[in-house]
């Protein structure tokens, strides 16, 4: 090797390493390339470099010690400090709850299993916010309010013992689960096709609406029925610059990590698991937050995956908290009724999301938007692309302004939503979707590939899908819709009716190609549909396959 070439081949390696210098630096700086909105940098919470291990504290990992007075010696330790690291080494740590201070990283090592107790008179029922709404519910597991600076790390698992908590439907087990569930105590309804953790429980659960009891206001009417009031898993409410980084949470008594009025998160690296059939066992929900990261994670659960929320009807309005600045990015979810979700409980408002290169298999729903009336709020400037989903045995991509409270599965099980024409004043009640853009999305199995349904008073507007490849049974449903743009779609649909279009304004379909070739194919009704474009192209000539209503007027309708 010559001196020549050697002082070559340095000079190129130091402009490699100045480049990597410079592109970290941009990464850590000002805001997030390749996103549609003005983001900052989330920011990492700043731990000092103090650490404690809870073995320094008595603790003992048999899985049998109760460990909570352990846990709060150290966190107390590294407190007095000015903060730093509690470390849990392997072991089984049994304990109660454990609250949280500023400045605080809890470390769990490989082969830690900290396993919270099911003796429930450790969890006093506290003021806080459940569903959205202001209510009384057990203290959760892992508790934090009015903190800054807290992290989770480490590989090991957080187990919220949610067996102890969940009451279980006898259709979701095998015959053999269901005798072994029984005979491990609880009590039964009067059908013998309910199971729960106790008595008290089943009283609670009596005239409850969402797991929630509107009957009840005082804290002593609440504590009577204290075993019904499941807690999320993991806490933290009106703080600051929060991070989970590798570990494993999982088996939550409700949701599992809820963060509430949070600014600057970070998930990532981050494994969430939840029995498929855990009621309301929810993998994150990100309430009225700003500033969000959640990337390169996995989520296995009972209810909606990652969620996004911003409060519960006038709760949620009197809060008036959006949840805004949010990237999602680089997740698997294995199971869910939805892969990322928006609502319901959406009252504060919700903007500037960006979702792309996830991957979800066997979802209830892959993409899922839902609201009511009465919720109120806006969402809108939602961007998704690069999307893959498999197996979605409902809608790959769902907008359901008519949201009842359950899974899709159910409730088109039940014979769908009510939906209804009647158009309603518009009020501070009326929830709002707009301004959401979909492309590069391919789904490999759905039985519809994209269901689109605003309400007749607010219609669902200015939705963009593009570059969307979909094998399905049923293709779009598009109801009380304005400005919705349908560009570049491919469709393999068994469904003789591929597109069913009603009370749409706006609409334009461009380059689109589908499998059926039935008269009827799109089919457009409704007296209020009107401005819609169908363009034909050597794939499809719209004028073949195109069946318009009796009561769309003729100017409504133009195929080019």
């Amino acid at each position: 090797m010559t001196k020549r070439f050697l002082f070559i081949l340095l000079s190129a390696f130091s402009m490699f390493l100045s480049s990597c210098t410079k592109q970290k630096a941009s990464s850590t700086s000002g805001s997030y390339d390749h996103i549609e909105f003005d983001m900052a940098i989330v920011k990492e919470p700043e731990i000092p470099s103090n650490s404690v291990n809870i073995i320094d504290f008595g603790a003992v990992g048999d899985g049998e010690t109760d460990n909570s007075q352990a846990f709060a010696d150290a966190i107390s330790a590294i407190t007095e400090k000015g903060g730093g690291k509690v470390i849990i080494p392997a072991g089984i740590w049994l304990t109660g709850p454990i609250i949280l201070k500023s400045n605080l990283e809890l470390h769990a090592e490989t082969g830690a299993l900290i396993r919270f107790s099911t003796n429930k008179d450790l969890y006093p029922i506290i003021e806080t916010s459940f569903e959205g709404l202001n209510t009384w519910r057990c203290l959760s597991p892992i508790y934090g309010k009015n903190i800054e600076n807290v992290a989770f790390t480490g590989p090991g698992v957080w187990d919220g013992s949610g067996e102890a908590w969940r009451a279980v439907k006898k259709s979701k087990l095998t015959e053999s689960a269901w005798k072994k569930l029984v005979a491990s105590g609880g009590v039964l309804n009067d059908k013998q096709d309910m199971w729960f953790p106790s008595e008290q429980f089943k009283v609670g659960s009596n005239n409850a609406d969402q797991n929630v009891r509107f009957d009840l206001h005082t804290k002593e009417e609440f504590q009577a029925i204290r075993d019904f009031l499941r807690p999320v898993m993991v806490s933290i409410q009106n703080s600051k610059r929060v991070m989970f980084d590798g570990p494993v949470f999982q088996n939550s008594p409700a949701w599992c990590l809820h963060p509430l009025m949070v600014e600057d998160l970070i998930v990532r690296n981050v494994t969430v698991r939840n029995p498929w059939y855990s009621q309301n066992g929810d993998g994150i929900d990100v309430e009225s937050c700003k500033n969000v990261l959640v990337e390169n994670s996995s989520f296995d659960v009972g209810d909606d995956a990652i969620c996004i929320k911003s409060g519960k009807d006038k709760d949620g309005r009197e809060r008036g908290v959006p949840c805004e600045n949010l990237i999602i990015r680089n997740n698997i979810v294995y199971h869910g009724h939805g892969g990322v979700t928006v609502g319901s409980e959406m009252s504060g408002g919700v903007k500037n999301m960006h979702v792309s290169n996830c991957t979800f298999m066997g979802t209830d729903v892959g993409l899922r938007f839902k609201s009511t009336r009465g919720r109120g709020g806006v969402v809108e400037n939602i961007f998704i692309r690069d999307v893959r989903m498999t197996d979605i045995p409902t809608n790959a991509i769902s907008f359901n302004l008519y949201y009842g409270g359950k899974s899709i599965s159910e409730t088109l099980a039940e014979g769908g939503a009510q939906a209804t024409s009647e158009l309603i004043p518009v009020t501070e009640e009326t929830p709002q979707f707009k301004n959401i853009v979909i492309k590069d999305i391919t789904v490999n199995g759905a039985k519809q590939a994209v269901f689109l349904q605003g309400l007749p008073e607010m219609n669902l507007e200015n939705v963009e899908i593009s570059n969307l490849k979909a094998i399905a049974d049923q293709g779009f449903s598009i109801i009380d819709a304005k400005g919705v743009k349908i560009n570049n779609v491919k469709l393999n649909i068994q469904s003789d009716i591929v597109f069913d279009v009603l009370n749409t304004k706006d609409l334009t379909l461009t380059d689109i190609d589908f499998g059926t070739k039935a008269a009827g194919a799109v089919r457009i009704n409704g007296s209020a549909s009107e401005s819609i474009k169908l363009n034909s192209s050597e794939a499809l000539d719209f004028s073949k396959y195109t069946s318009i209503g009796e009561n769309v007027s003729k100017e409504a309708v133009k195929i080019n």
